[in-house]
């Protein structure tokens, strides 16, 4: 289902047109209004007036997570304090928290996009939606909601947590659409087969999952226990939430929302920008926002862009599903590994849980010492040493083979990895202690 076809189906020339026109109003309202990128422009020689095409906004300043930190609270507001309406955040859990602020337009810019995503997934007036996302500063449960009401659909607001009532809400409202992070909705399963309940036997036809990386072995289980389509959505607080980019049908990388948030993809160490079908790091420019629009901003996020028609019928730019993150990566023993890696090759390994840890210690001789903890699938843990010996060598032997280096695996019992209601944390970094 396309929701809005008049921009989801735009020529390209006419998209363009929009953009430009966009990008050079928002050039000016930030170098008038907001102190920060005022001086931002000024420090880098330019102007406004100097953007005469959308190739220029590559002469213009990144936007980085920290800078909004230290803008924290109110530093990037562009417009009157009497016209936000609502604020959403980042946890600040690793310092400040980043602050988003919306007006009544930056709301509807919201929920046209959570709209056009959802209804990329097959929502309808007719759906059920569970809605599993966390809701308050967190924008996930928040853009769903707003999502769905636009579409006339019924809504669940479950937030996320308290799963045996996740359950029997999901049984008795007879849900037809769940949104939630990957990770829960395998959790949700697992806690499901405990239970004795048929989750294929249910109405639940369909999902948008993200808030963070998964991969297509990832989806592949996810769709197999629940009996339904598992959809890739993506947003993050420092552009306006999710609703930024969406799969369809076709599920053939990610639709952006091009005429509310611009894409590029730079090389992360130089920042120069790459053509289309490179990977790099991915930059998103908040072309249409009031409260606190937000110029080039790194995401950090590596993935590419497509610049192919879609059999959808949509025109729209598309990204690639993540790789990772800059910032996740890890650099064991000089080789980058991203974690997304190991779970694609471990839910490929029969007699493993989609569940897994990894511990990172420096050796005693200054060399990185990695150990995989895997769950083993509950059939399958037994008395039978020479078994579990023989799965934990073939893993051993599948890790060194794709990621080409060493890793200790070590088989841990079903439900001994601890769980997530929220984001999965998959790496436990000791080298930093």
């Amino acid at each position: 289902m396309i929701f809005n076809p008049e921009h989801e189906c735009m020529d390209r020339k006419a998209r363009e047109k929009l953009q430009l026109a966009a990008l050079k109003n928002l050039a000016q309202t930030l170098y008038s209004r907001v102190p920060f990128y005022r001086g931002k422009f000024d420090a880098a020689g330019i102007h406004p007036e100097d953007i005469h095409s959308l190739a220029d906004i590559g002469k213009l300043p990144f936007t980085t997570k920290d800078d909004m930190r230290e803008n924290y609270p109110h530093g990037l507001r562009a417009c009157p304090r009497d016209r936000i309406v609502e604020v959403h955040m980042s946890s600040g859990t690793t310092g400040k928290p980043v602050v988003d602020e919306y007006t009544m337009k930056d709301i509807d810019i919201w929920r046209q996009a959570m709209s056009r995503t959802l209804a990329g997934a097959g929502c309808t007036r007719d759906d059920i939606v569970q809605n599993c996302y966390g809701y308050g500063l967190f924008t996930g449960g928040s853009g769903v909601h707003y999502g769905a009401l636009n579409i006339g659909a019924e809504v669940l607001p479950m937030s996320s947590g308290n799963t045996d009532r996740q359950l029997m809400i999901m049984r008795d409202f007879d849900t037809t659409m769940l949104a939630c992070t990957p990770s829960y909705a395998l959790y949700m399963a697992e806690e499901a087969k405990e239970a004795g309940i048929d989750l294929r036997a249910l109405p639940l036809n369909k999902g948008c999952f993200g808030a963070e990386p998964w991969s297509e072995n990832m989806r592949r289980e996810i769709e197999e226990r629940f009996g339904m389509k598992a959809y890739d959505i993506y947003g993050l607080v420092e552009i306006i939430g999710p609703g930024v980019a969406f799969e369809c049908e076709a599920q053939d990388g990610l639709h952006i929302n091009e005429d509310m948030f611009y894409p590029e993809i730079i090389d992360p160490a130089s920042g120069q920008v790459l053509p289309a079908g490179v990977k790099g790091e991915l930059v998103f420019t908040t072309l249409t926002r009031e409260g606190t629009p937000v110029l080039r901003y790194r995401t950090r996020d590596i993935t590419f862009l497509i610049d192919e028609p879609c059999s959808c019928g949509r025109t729209t730019m598309r990204m690639h599903r993540l790789f990772g993150r800059t910032d996740d990566m890890l650099i064991i023993r000089g080789v980058n590994i991203f974690p997304s890696q190991i779970e694609q090759a471990l839910i490929e390994i029969e007699g493993t849980e989609p569940q897994y840890l990894i511990v990172i210690n420096r050796g005693a001789s200054h060399l990185d010492e990695v150990e995989l903890q895997v769950e083993v699938k509950k059939d399958f843990f037994t008395d039978e040493t020479r078994g579990l010996e023989n799965l934990r060598s073939r893993i051993e032997n599948i890790m060194r083979s794709k990621l080409q280096i060493s890793l200790k695996v070590k088989l841990v019992e079903p439900k001994t990895i601890e769980r997530s209601i929220g984001k999965a944390k998959r790496v436990v970094d000791n080298r930093k202690i």
